[in-house]
Order: structure tokens, then sequence, then C-alpha cells
């Protein structure tokens, strides 16, 4: 039977790089049965305006909430930027470009973009630091480059975009199964492995989650 598990995701929000073991461990149950594919979301795609103090505030009160939830690091000293533009749209046609050009590298990219920017404090706003990261998971460096910003790459990131709301999601990590072409919500936000496990299992297995909307088409 065809299986996947659809993650729509933004490799600049802060839950999904909590969610970040949960695709992991996802994606190594179940790679053989359902693989993970995941699909840029757009968390603050086009945001042209620098960070003031009150932004800075309430994601940081995120960061912290992520933190207590997941366990996952956080480099503060993020919050010392001056002029920072939280926008996620390169980032997210980062992971489009990625894969576009080795699908299979997909995820690795996603988990070292969320930690690139979470725990070490770096700019995956920029072309340069996003094709270190791809070549770091395998990617050809110059191929990268070559790709990230044509008109090709844009219309493609734009197309998950409206993929992620015409299947109704609101926020990020969520997570869609589609089985021949039938789609059932997982999760719409953060949950240990351990509580998804159950679920893909009966899912996978066939059964039905009777308390599980269906996701829209």
């Amino acid at each position: 039977m065809d299986r996947e598990i659809l993650l729509i995701v933004d490799p600049m929000c802060s839950w999904c790089w909590g969610f970040s073991p949960s695709v992991e461990a996802m994606a190594e149950e179940y790679a053989d049965r359902a693989p993970v594919f995941p699909i840029a979301g757009g968390l603050r795609p086009l945001n042209a305006a620098p960070m003031n103090d009150a932004a800075k505030a309430e994601i940081r009160h995120h960061w912290e909430d992520v933190g207590k939830a997941s366990g996952q690091p956080f480099d503060f000293s993020f919050f010392e930027r001056d002029g920072f533009i939280y926008d996620t749209e390169p980032a997210c046609r980062a992971l489009v470009t990625v894969r576009t050009l080795k699908p299979e590298a997909a995820l690795g990219f996603l988990a070292a973009q969320h930690r690139a920017f979470y725990a070490e404090n770096r700019d995956i706003t920029d072309a340069a630091v996003l094709a270190e990261l791809a070549e770091t998971a395998g990617v050809d460096r110059d191929a990268f480059l070559a790709a990230f910003p044509t008109r090709k790459l844009i219309y493609l990131t734009a197309t998950d975009f409206f993929r992620s709301q015409s299947m109704g999601v609101t926020g990020f990590p969520t997570v869609v199964l589609r089985s021949e072409g039938n789609l059932s919500l997982l999760t719409a936000g953060f949950q240990p492995f351990a509580a998804l496990k159950p679920q893909l299992e009966n899912w996978i297995a066939g059964g039905v989650d009777a308390e599980k909307e269906p996701a829209k088409a």
C-alpha cells in the first residue's frame, strides 16, 4: 500500500526544532513502509521588518517553552543580534532546493538547519550558510547555489506554502498521514514520538483512529 508521512514544517519554527527528535524517530522506524516527506509550511515568509524588543521577547518566550517541553538546546545569544529580519522564506526555499536536488538528504538537511539556527546561533537566512549546510548534508554546493535563487525554486517553495494551506494547516509542526490518496491528521503541534507511535502503528497496520480528523485534500 502506498503510504507517506507528510511533515509540514518550517526550519525557523522553534516547536519544529523541539519536534526534531520525533521526526528522526519516525523516519528511522517507518522509512521502509511510510517515508517522511517534508513540506515547507512558511511560518513568516517574506517578512521584511527587523526584530524589535517586543518581537525578541515574544520569540524568546516560545524558545523557553520549547526547551522545557522537549529538552532541545537553544543558544539565547541570538537575541543579542540587532536588525535581524525573521524571514523564513530563504530557509524554506533551501529545504525545497535540497529536496529537489537530492530527496534523500532533505530530512538530514532540515535537522541541520534547525540545529544551526537554534543551538548554534547561525543565520540560516544567509545563502552562504545554507549552502554550507547543504554540502554537509551531501548536496553539491555549486548545484545548490545555482538552483537556490532561481524562479523555479521560488515557485516550488510557494507551491509548498499553498499545499500546506490547502490541507488546512494553521501551525507547525503538523503531521498528516497519506494512504492511497486519503489524508488524515496525526498531530497538529509538538508531540514526543512515544505519544505518536501507537497511532502510527495502527495506521501502518491499516486500522482507523476514530479520534483523528481527516485533513483537507
